[in-house]
């Protein structure tokens, strides 16, 4: 069912002003994320008509933007993704583990984007294999599936990986399995210290080879001095690693997968209402304890807009990313050989390469089969239903 209010209308509403009073300031990336929400399930876009087989019910059916931020649009992209993982999943406890960056260089990351966060994986996921792979800690090479997320629950500047890790993993030598603790993967005051350490350093080389840009108040962060001493603070800060308790099972981790890695930055459930005071939605306040921690938040539609844009991602940039026994080419060669070790068998082979293209819902009249009667193109109608015909449609046109 369609929310009350979705960020589709949002921009549909406020969008031009915001253009018109934000020229020059906005990507052409930004442009169009909000032109494709504008116009994601409309005419404008094309679609198709369905008519019911058994009962003659019709509906119309517009087609979807599939922009990678749009908050419709994630649902079947997720399930297809969560098919495709669902046969790497082993019969261990999985957990997870999060890494964030210091309030400090997320400042630098929001104008550095692809530099930063690309930099975010890879010093997060060298951290995790490093510490596992020492035989002090764990002494394997283990599986790692990573997903950026850069916002807070009020849509603020947050950038953070999130991270699904298999409790343990194969031996240097590749002859046996080796299983972490029940409740215990890695100790994360090491995690912390190790990716602080690999962050900054790096991060560092990425100013002296001249990659990173400053603007407006940190304009000044482009003289070496100035940047170091920006960085003075958080050389003695705890960098935040968190890691959960692992999941009940691998129908746990699935469910998980499936709000964390096609997720945007607010959903439209999430929305309550829309009207001159601007737009109000439900945010978690961590700040407060249980029950309390829901909370209401109302900013201009202006400010709404600002901030939901800031987490539109570069061009071409990869949110989800896998490594280790996970990694590339090599990754159904590493799962096959972790089962042998476990001694569990692998699961029957599915065919995922002739699926119907027909994932309409059945008609929610009868339940019987709906079938395509009509397509039309962008920005045109289908013809109208026959004259007497309920919007609904009681008979095929």
């Amino acid at each position: 069912m369609r929310a009350s209010i979705e960020v589709a209308d949002i921009f549909r509403t406020a969008g031009p002003a915001f253009r018109a009073a934000h020229a020059g300031h906005l990507t052409l990336q930004q442009l169009k994320v909000m032109s494709a929400i504008e116009h994601c399930r409309t005419a404008a876009l094309g679609g198709h008509v369905e008519a019911c087989e058994d009962c003659g019910q019709w509906r119309i059916a517009y087609n979807s933007c599939r922009n990678r931020h749009c908050p419709k649009c994630q649902g079947a992209a997720a399930r297809t993704w969560l098919a495709e993982r669902e046969a790497d999943l082993l019969p261990v406890g999985y957990f997870h583990v999060v890494f964030t960056l210091p309030a400090e260089v997320a400042a630098i990351a929001f104008h550095n984007k692809a530099a930063v966060y690309d930099l975010l994986f890879k010093a997060a996921s060298e951290t995790m294999l490093t510490i596992a792979a020492d035989p002090k800690h764990l002494g394997a090479r283990i599986g790692i599936t990573a997903v950026l997320h850069t916002w807070g629950s009020a849509m603020t500047h947050h950038p953070h990986v999130h991270m699904i890790v298999p409790g343990g993993g194969i031996a240097p030598d590749g002859s046996r399995w080796i299983s972490s603790r029940p409740a215990f993967l890695l100790p994360v005051r090491v995690l912390g210290k190790l990716f602080r350490r690999l962050f900054l350093s790096r991060v560092i080389a990425l100013h002296d080879a001249g990659r990173l840009a400053f603007f407006g108040a940190i304009a000044h962060l482009a003289q070496r001095r100035a940047f170091l001493r920006h960085l003075s603070p958080v050389r003695k800060k705890r960098w935040v690693v968190y890691a959960k308790p692992p999941f009940a099972g691998p129908e746990a981790v699935l469910a998980y997968l499936s709000r964390y890695t096609h997720r945007v930055a607010i959903s439209n459930s999430r929305l309550i209402r829309l009207d001159e005071s601007g737009v109000t939605f439900r945010y978690k306040d961590y700040r407060r304890p249980g029950a309390d921690r829901q909370q209401l938040m109302t900013l201009t539609t202006d400010e709404f807009i600002r901030r939901f844009l800031l987490h539109v991602l570069p061009r071409g940039f990869h949110r989800i990313r896998h490594y280790g026994l996970l990694a590339g080419s090599a990754r159904k060669a590493s799962i096959a050989r972790a089962r042998e070790l476990l001694n569990v068998a692998a699961p029957p082979e599915t065919d995922t390469s002739e699926e119907p293209a027909d994932f309409h819902p059945s008609c929610p009249c009868c339940g019987g089969r709906m079938i395509v009667i009509e397509v039309f193109e962008r920005w045109r109608q289908p013809r109208g239903p026959p004259h007497g015909s309920p919007s609904t449609g009681s008979s095929t046109p």
